[in-house]
């Protein structure tokens, strides 16, 4: 029960007689460290919270019960106490069978499921034998070109047992359908496959860069898997609508679940147009979040996105069963807070961060390691980086109760505010006739542009410190024991391409793509035909080839 107003009164009462008794004396004696304190946000942060900062919380209404709306205290009844958070660390180099190996090495250390990245060309729909392609073939993440590849990433891993996310946007539909069909080989039923294609072509836009066709048909790709998967693949996440890349270009924490919130909307509308059962479509949506340094803020980020979500689903969409109201989100540490300077610093910031997650209630976390502002992660890294995470939950007892910060009078003002700050963004989205046409207008790129200068003034001013780059800095040596991709990757990985295209059955492929071709001028959905030429060993190239014929090219508008 929020306080009377008798009470009220008394604590405003108390509070005055201690600020004239004790604080001004003291502020006298030694003032404080800023004039004024702020989050990311630009929400001030209260010298002491009070009931005075929320008068009108409604328990019930506002916070209530985890697993029950509007879900801020946690999206499960017992969260922590009945599973912990699912551990992965995102990892991919190099070829298949590499990152394969590394695949093996974590899940032997504790990790309890698999996170692929995907190097630029896949990314954006080339084959590694592609022109455009030289210089970038295994080195943001793993060459991927045909099944044969997705076969070797998976080796001897038991793809029914091991939930799987997927870092791709553009070519999502074509590695999902991989693999399915690595599943079916193996007789594994595509119904107990658990895992996420983040499949969230609106932020490429907004803040990555790898998008391949304009955002209507890109919307189409995104709606065919909504349909496809609750028929064929019904543990499988359809999306990880992310925030996370928003924040890495600049975003405050409001613009961040603005932006993200309003990408969500562009994609339920976009479902509901095309005639999918919000209930169905929208238990299979997740997000994918950021976790930063300021510790309260986060928390509350994720505690105000979570309950806000669920209000617009209600609310705006009608949504009607819990799980379609319901927000679980995967979270990855700031890869933007780390420093080349004093990399053993970041094991402390990646620390803060995943507390931040687990304090927020993440279902599924990557922590970053210590050495990724250099370079890709080493196994010494990645295995600290893991026992981040396994240290949180085994010994620091922070999941052995459900949402530990809630009624905290702080975290709860800065819940109340970020949410209130958050609609705000997605209200100037609306008015600008939503999330596709302020992308082409540039709106949210600028919003997030402005942002990110404003920060990085105050870290050049010395306002806000960063511990080893404009304060604290020591003489450091140059770095050794990097990760470092082997060159002759790429020749080997063209080289295996060549092999698959010799020994593949052309005529065969080029029925398929000429099946997806007749698909994508309908508006059938593309995933049975995409899943029929990944079987026969089409290329990632060949089908993105094909798709781009009738879809066409995107070209970023230049926003000044």
């Amino acid at each position: 029960m929020a306080p009377t107003r008798d009470e009220l009164e008394e604590i405003r009462r108390a509070a005055e007689a201690w600020a004239k008794a004790v604080l001004d004396p003291a502020l006298k004696q030694s003032p404080e460290r800023k004039p004024v304190f702020r989050t990311s946000s630009l929400e001030d942060v209260p010298r002491i919270a009070t009931p005075l900062d929320t008068p009108a919380l409604d328990y019930l209404g506002d916070l209530g019960f985890p697993g029950q709306f509007p879900f801020t205290r946690g999206v499960q009844p017992t969260m922590y106490r009945g599973r912990l958070w699912t551990m992965r660390q995102y990892a991919g180099f190099a070829t298949a069978r590499e990152t394969n190996e590394r695949f093996r090495f974590l899940l032997e250390q504790g990790q309890t499921g698999l996170s692929v990245a995907f190097d630029l060309p896949t990314q954006v729909g080339l084959d590694s034998d592609h022109p455009l392609a030289a210089g970038e073939v295994g080195k943001t993440g793993v060459a991927v070109d045909t099944l044969a590849d997705m076969e070797a990433l998976f080796d001897r891993i038991p793809l029914d047992k091991v939930s799987t996310s997927m870092t791709i946007n553009a070519t999502a539909a074509v590695l999902l359908a991989m693999y399915i069909a690595v599943a079916e080989k193996r007789g594994i039923s595509p119904a107990s496959l658990s895992g996420t294609v983040q499949n969230d072509i609106l932020k490429e836009y907004i803040a990555r860069g790898t998008y391949i066709y304009p955002p209507q048909p890109s919307m189409r790709l995104v709606t065919d898997i909504f349909d496809y998967c609750p028929r064929e693949l019904p543990l499988w996440n359809t999306i990880s609508i992310s925030g996370y890349h928003i924040r890495e270009a600049g975003a405050t924490a409001a613009q961040e679940i603005g932006f993200t919130l309003a990408d969500g909307i562009a994609y339920v509308e976009a479902a509901v147009s095309r005639g999918l059962d919000v209930d169905r479509f929208g238990a299979r949506l997740s997000f994918f979040f950021n976790a930063h340094n300021d510790l309260f803020e986060e928390v509350a980020k994720f505690r105000a996105a979570r309950r806000l979500w669920a209000r617009i689903m209600k609310d705006r969409f009608g949504a009607d069963a819990p799980k379609a109201r319901t927000m679980r989100f995967h979270c990855q540490t700031a890869g933007s807070a780390l420093t080349a300077q004093q990399p053993e610093n970041n094991i402390v910031r990646v620390t803060i961060q995943a507390l931040a997650a687990v304090l927020g209630g993440a279902q599924s976390l990557h922590t970053n390691s210590r050495d990724e502002a250099l370079a890709l992660p080493t196994e010494t890294s990645v295995r600290i980086a893991l026992r981040t995470q396994q240290i949180l939950a085994c010994e620091s007892g922070v999941a052995d109760t459900i949402d530990p910060l809630g009624g905290s009078y702080f975290v709860e003002t800065l819940t109340d505010g970020l949410e209130k700050q958050a609609r705000a963004v997605i209200e100037a989205v609306d008015r600008k006739g939503g999330m596709i046409r302020a992308i082409e207008e540039g709106y949210v790129q600028r919003q997030i542009q402005d942002s990110a200068f404003a920060s990085q003034k105050k870290v050049e001013a010395g306002e806000d410190v960063v511990v080893g780059v404009n304060r604290y800095r020591v003489e450091e040596p140059e770095p050794e024991g990097i990760l470092k991709v082997d060159p002759a990757v790429e020749a080997e990985q063209v080289k295996r391409l060549a092999e698959i295209k010799a020994g593949r059955n052309a005529e065969a492929v080029a029925v398929s793509l000429d099946r997806i071709r007749e698909a994508a001028r309908t508006t059938d959905n593309l995933l049975p035909p995409i899943l029929e030429a990944v079987r026969v060993y089409a290329t990632l190239g060949e089908i993105s080839g094909v798709l781009g014929e009738v879809f066409g090219a995107y070209r970023e508008r230049v926003v000044i």
